[in-house]
């Protein structure tokens, strides 16, 4: 192997291992806002609240997208990935209400 292709792995070496803690940090992340959510949903079912709001996600969203705009991350995929989100989390909301 050349240096330059050593330096190359060492290199791809470090990016995969960063790769790997932030995908480690995303999951507990993600789990720690489904814990929230979790109790949003359970005093939505016990109050007989909607398991949806429209009106907050719409602002959710376009907060995310502001936020991506300024971590340079393309605000499309962020506006995906909270509209996923929050589907899902509406979904927990209905299964607590029924």
């Amino acid at each position: 192997m050349t240096d330059a292709a050593t330096r190359a792995a060492a290199l791809l070496k470090d990016h995969r291992a960063s790769i790997d803690r932030l995908d480690a940090i995303l999951v507990y992340t993600l789990a720690e806002r489904f814990k929230h959510t979790q109790s949003v949903g359970r005093l939505k079912a016990e109050h007989d609240l909607p398991p949806s709001d429209p009106a907050r996600e719409a602002r959710q969203i376009e907060r995310l997208e502001r936020l991506a705009h300024e971590a340079d991350l393309d605000p499309e995929f962020a506006k995906k990935f909270l509209t996923f989100i929050i589907s899902e989390v509406i979904r927990h909301h209905e299964k607590l209400q029924k």
